[in-house]
């Protein structure tokens, strides 16, 4: 939920100045709040590595190291979306990001995982009927804003 708020609330905010300055720039206003709500998650990644782990199933080695890689992602994105030439690719990527991140999530809901607390006390299965619309709506967004 927090980083629907942080995409919206930038987004908002972003059109708002830039009607003001002159007109509405709704493209770099999306691309400023997809970026903000990235450089928010990744955060949390360096953070909270240990809860940030704990979503990845088991089979998968060096978890805390995908962690950090997938933060450092997210970062080059942020900026990427900035890049004139890069805008698109960036755009394409962070759709292939946002699939491959998805059974992570549901693994992570599965097993009840709570990041911040590196826990088994999180909302359980029943946060998927937000959490899968929120990533399509990640994904439109970015398509939106990013690549049409």
């Amino acid at each position: 939920m927090k980083p629907l708020i942080v995409l919206i609330g930038v987004f908002v905010l972003c059109l708002g100045i830039t009607a003001l300055i002159g007109s509405a720039e709704i493209n770099l206003s999306g691309r400023i709040a997809m970026s903000a709500m990235l450089s928010f998650t990744a955060m949390g990644h360096f953070k909270f590595p240990g809860g940030m782990a704990m979503m990845i199933p088991p089979l998968f080695p060096a978890r805390k190291q995908i962690v950090l890689i997938t933060g450092v992602i997210e970062v080059l994105a942020a900026v990427g979306l900035f890049v004139a030439p890069t805008i698109k690719i960036t755009g394409i990527i962070l759709i292939i990001f946002f699939l491959l991140i998805l059974p992570a999530n549901i693994y992570a809901a599965a097993k009840k995982v709570n990041l911040e607390k590196s826990d088994h006390s999180g909302n359980g299965i029943n946060y998927l009927w937000f959490r899968i619309p929120e990533q399509v709506f990640f994904m439109v967004w970015v398509y939106y804003f990013a690549i049409k």
